[in-house]
């Protein structure tokens, strides 16, 4: 099972992530999780946003243009050909219904604030498109819906320890971040190979070598979702 590979040809890649089903292989997982990190990209104008929606929410994209005192900069550029879904406070997008809406100019990504988090669901708008960390989970696990860090531990069960962890199983810190796990970068198993998006350095969906030392400080637990198969 590789880590970030373009193995899997287009029209199977978009089968598997409209098709939900209550399975799914751990290579099923990974391969959707690569599809979203490798996916490549190109914004216009129009897919620029920063101020309040039609409904009065907040919105910034991560573009190259973003900067702003206490977050992380922005990094996509209009014009030019990027890699990575964005990452969309509440977005629930596949690859392909991304690329369906910046064609239509919503505005790709929206970053994450204390506003978003306090507001929650009331804090997503309809006019971005992306995806966020518990979104990326929900759509590599081929699940119906967004399931949030509060709720996806409900599908899981929780392990027994850190060494347990096999691909596609999930790091988990409620009502906050999640992470997939891909594999161990070393036999001891001190740095995990994980997925994320909204983590830094940038706002898009990525692949981290993270000690778990740190992990485990930080207060991730690990879980295992019941319908993964291997």
């Amino acid at each position: 099972m590789q880590i970030l590979t373009r193995s899997l040809p287009f029209l199977l890649l978009a089968t598997l992530f409209t098709s939900c089903q209550q399975s799914v292989t751990r290579a099923e997982v990974i391969q959707l999780a690569n599809a979203y990190c490798l996916h490549e990209w190109t914004p216009t104008e129009a897919n620029v946003f920063h101020g309040e929606d039609e409904q009065g929410i907040r919105v910034d994209t991560p573009d190259r243009g973003f900067r702003q005192a206490g977050t992380r900069p922005g990094w996509w550029v209009v014009g030019e050909v990027n890699e990575g879904v964005p990452y969309q406070w509440g977005g629930f997008d596949t690859p392909a219904d991304f690329d369906e809406k910046v064609a239509q100019g919503f505005a790709a990504g929206d970053i994450y604030t204390p506003a978003k988090r306090k507001g929650l669901e009331d804090a997503v708008s309809r006019q971005a498109c992306g995806v966020d960390c518990s979104g990326f989970i929900s759509r590599c696990w081929r699940l119906p819906r967004a399931y949030s860090t509060r709720e996806l531990p409900t599908l899981c069960e929780e392990l027994a320890s850190y060494e347990d962890l096999l691909a596609g199983d999930i790091l988990n810190r409620h009502n906050d971040h999640v992470l997939l796990f891909g594999a161990y970068r070393d036999s001891a198993k001190k740095v995990a190979v994980v997925y994320e998006t909204g983590a830094p350095p940038t706002w898009k969906t990525v692949v981290h070598h993270l000690p778990v030392s740190r992990l485990k400080a930080k207060g991730y637990r690990p879980y295992r979702y019941r319908g993964i198969r291997d």
